[in-house]
């Protein structure tokens, strides 16, 4: 915690770390976000940082395992479901990133099973959105033996499920159809920091490069 506290006075003793200018704009004006990012709550992935955006640059949404669930799963709270219906109806981003990443807990835990899961039973309940793509492993990839193999094929078709379900928002629906809406899914290595993004010609995450 006093890591965190030091780094708050390192911050505002430094006009806001250089951003001072820039936040007061955005405070004057608001925000225009031109991508939504989604990402997982991992503390290695940091959507700002491996983007190299500025504040009001992206609308980052981190949550466990980088799930989005369908439109039509309904809970009694799904705030990524909230966030996908604000960036694309009141902010108007003009694409969204649903990026993966390796060594992701969420997805071992998904093939795996939870420990402990007395203790964690939102948790549990939250991985179980994504059993479609345990079930695409069990189904596609019995050829791969290995955990890690396994765990890195879940990792991608996270990312492609996370897409699929994007596509059942209305709002995002409408968009896509008029052409200002772009969908993208990204992998993140984090032992490289390298960037792949899915190709759909050869069905693939290959390096990203730009226009892509």
């Amino acid at each position: 915690m006093q890591r965190l506290i030091e780094g708050v006075h390192r911050f505002r003793a430094t006009d806001f770390g250089g951003y001072g200018e820039l936040l007061a704009h955005l405070a004057r004006d608001g925000q225009d976000p031109h991508t939504l990012f989604i990402t997982c709550a991992d503390s290695r992935v940091v959507a700002e940082l491996i983007t190299q955006s500025e504040p009001g640059d992206i609308f980052v949404v981190k949550n466990v395992g980088n799930i989005i669930p369908a439109f039509d799963n309904v809970a009694s709270t799904n705030s990524t479901a909230a966030a996908i219906e604000f960036a694309v109806s009141a902010l108007e981003v003009r694409d969204i990133v649903v990026c993966g990443h390796t060594q992701c807990g969420a997805m071992a835990a998904l093939l795996s099973g939870i420990s402990r899961p007395e203790e964690m039973p939102h948790l549990g309940r939250w991985i179980e959105v994504a059993a479609p793509v345990r079930r695409v492993i069990a189904e596609q990839y019995g050829h791969l033996s290995g955990a890690e193999d396994r765990c890195r094929a879940a990792e991608e078709e996270n990312v492609l499920f996370g897409l699929e379900n994007l596509q059942t928002y209305p709002a995002v629906q409408r968009r896509l159809a008029e052409g200002s809406l772009h969908l993208h899914g990204w992998m993140f290595k984090i032992a490289t920091a390298e960037l792949f993004a899915f190709d759909a010609g050869s069905l693939q995450f290959v390096p990203l490069v730009a226009g892509l």
